[in-house]
């Protein structure tokens, strides 16, 4: 009896990371509903218009829930473990210090868009240099995928004890900078693919669909160097693809004369 009793509190525990695990799967399916709502009819493949700042950033950071949710997962759950006091609040707390930091991303990519739009204007039409900006953006993407930042941010990703015993923060306050911590590695390993959404079309739900998974086989399955060589594969033919052979890419929208590259 004695026993049955002190299993109890494992048992309760295991339970809410559970259920924190179904809530930010169901957090994400909530965004890709979100995202697909909103996103639809707005695809003008390579270089679709951003909109304007407040418009971007929010359906950027719901984007980001929809696609890095799933694959953090097991990490906030790490984090729920660890923490002392079980607060059912600040692992939530760790995930928004986690897309803090891919908001703050996705501020940069809206900045530079803006002034590649500004200084080079018509130049990155499509019919001009913006389809080899496109592809040069999938080849770059395709190397990275080779290079050390890549293999140790992703060692980060797919093993996050170290990173969590090694910058432990007690309170909401160390919740948050932890979860953006951990969230800074796995910028460093998911940018490139991140920037192939936007040479592929970033108001794109099949491409977006396509980048997602490719981030949640390098993170979840068990041979992540053999997923990270394939995505640095497929990454390369689509950048070749496109500046060769563009309509031989399904679900490609290929801009229409004189639409012009916002990257």
């Amino acid at each position: 009896m004695a026993s049955v009793e002190g299993l109890r509190p494992a048992l309760a525990a295991a339970r809410a990371r559970l259920g924190l695990v179904a809530l930010l799967f169901a957090l994400a399916a909530f965004a890709w509903w979100f995202a697909v709502d909103r996103m639809r009819g707005m695809d003008d493949g390579p270089g679709t218009d951003l909109g304007t700042l407040g418009w971007f950033l929010g359906i950027w950071v719901v984007m980001m829930a929809a696609m890095m949710f799933p694959s953090v997962a097991p990490t906030v759950a790490l984090y729920s473990r660890m923490t002392k006091k079980r607060s059912p609040v600040a692992p939530l707390v760790f995930a928004s210090g986690y897309l803090l930091t891919w908001a703050a991303a996705g501020l940069l990519a809206f900045g530079i868009s803006e002034a590649g739009r500004r200084v080079l204007g018509d130049a990155l039409s499509w019919d001009r240099a913006g389809r080899w900006v496109a592809g040069g953006t999938l080849v770059i993407a395709a190397a990275y995928q080779l290079t050390p930042l890549k293999t140790v941010c992703l060692r980060h990703c797919r093993s996050p004890l170290g990173f969590l015993l090694g910058h432990w923060r007690d309170g909401m306050s160390g919740a948050l900078r932890m979860g953006a911590g951990h969230g800074a590695w796995c910028l460093g390993c998911c940018w490139a693919l991140m920037a192939s959404l936007f040479a592929l079309g970033i108001m794109s739900i099949a491409w977006m669909a396509v980048v997602t998974g490719l981030i949640a086989a390098e993170k979840l399955l068990p041979w992540g160097r053999v997923a990270m060589y394939g995505t640095a594969a497929i990454l390369l033919a689509l950048g070749i693809l496109l500046v060769a052979v563009p309509e031989s890419i399904p679900g490609l929208t290929i801009p229409g004369e004189g639409a012009r590259m916002t990257m």
